[in-house]
This record gives C-alpha cells, structure tokens and sequence, in this order.
C-alpha cells in the first residue's frame, strides 16, 4: 500500500511539472510573438516620425507622442506634453528643414514600455543661410503602449562627431 501511495504520489508530481512546464514554454512563444508584432509596430512609428522630419509636419510628430511625453533634443529646452512637444517642433521646422534616414540598433520591449536605440544620417538645410549640413544622430527611444498602440513616452538624441 505503502508503494502505491509514494508512486501515485510521484505520478501527480512529475504530472504537474511537465504541466508547468508546457504553460511556461507556450507563455514564452506567445510572449515571444507578441514581441515580433510589437517591434514591428514601433519601427513603424519610427517610420512614421521619420516622414514627420521630412514633411516638417509637427502635428505629426507630436501625435506620435504620449500626452506626458518628454521630448528632450539636442542644445535645446525640453518639452513636456504634447502641446509643448508641437511648439517645439514648429520651431525646430520653421530653422530648418531635416532630411534623415533612422537605423534602429536595437528594440526591448518590456512589458508595455520598450527602448529603442537609433542612429540618424542624412542632411538639415538651413533656411536662414540655405546652407545644407550634414546631420549624424544617436537617438534614444522609450515607448508607452497605450491602448493598444506604441506610443513616444521619452526622445532624446545627441548630435554626433563624423571625427575618427
């Protein structure tokens, strides 16, 4: 009696642990294809910002933004809020007019927030002097998701040295 009570016992055990262990490999494949649908909806949010930039569109921009987002650019005052994060932007695009192409090093998604590092290459034009300059950025991203959708929660970039 003894020796069926302790296997029954061992049956339920080794049971629930491959039970466990099931539930944990399918929580990781849905975590893991959540996280592939979740880049690629910030790299398109990326995308999106980067034809903001182009189109000098700060409405744009700005939508891409948290309501409390912080926008933190580089040699200038930080925004706060949308409201501000636009004004910022008209600024910055009645100066200059950007022409940037984003590469994306790296996406972290971490449960409903996610970081992202960039690179930015490409050309402003100045439009007081018409002069074209060659811009070079790192740029870092913190994302909110908020209903569903990824949204700017943090932004800031530094302006990089082409010097060796």
């Amino acid at each position: 009696m003894k020796i069926l009570l302790t296997t029954a016992i061992l049956c339920i055990a080794l049971t629930f642990c491959y039970e466990m262990k099931a539930t944990e490999i399918n929580t990781a494949i849905n975590t893991e294809i959540n996280s592939d649908e979740d880049k690629k909806q910030i790299e398109k949010v990326i995308g999106i910002y980067q034809k903001s930039l182009a189109t000098s569109n700060s409405e744009l921009a700005a939508s891409l933004y948290t309501k409390d987002a912080k926008f933190m650019p580089s040699g200038g005052p930080s925004a706060t809020g949308t409201a501000q994060i636009k004004g910022s932007y008209d600024y910055v695009f009645s100066q200059i007019q950007v022409n940037i192409n984003f590469t994306i090093d790296e996406v972290i998604i971490i449960g409903k927030y996610a970081y992202v590092t960039s690179t930015s290459q490409g050309t402003s034009l100045i439009k007081s002097n018409n002069q074209t300059v060659s811009e070079i950025n790192r740029e870092l991203f913190v994302f909110k998701k908020e209903n569903g959708s990824w949204k700017i929660a943090r932004y800031m970039f530094n302006k990089m040295t082409t010097d060796k």
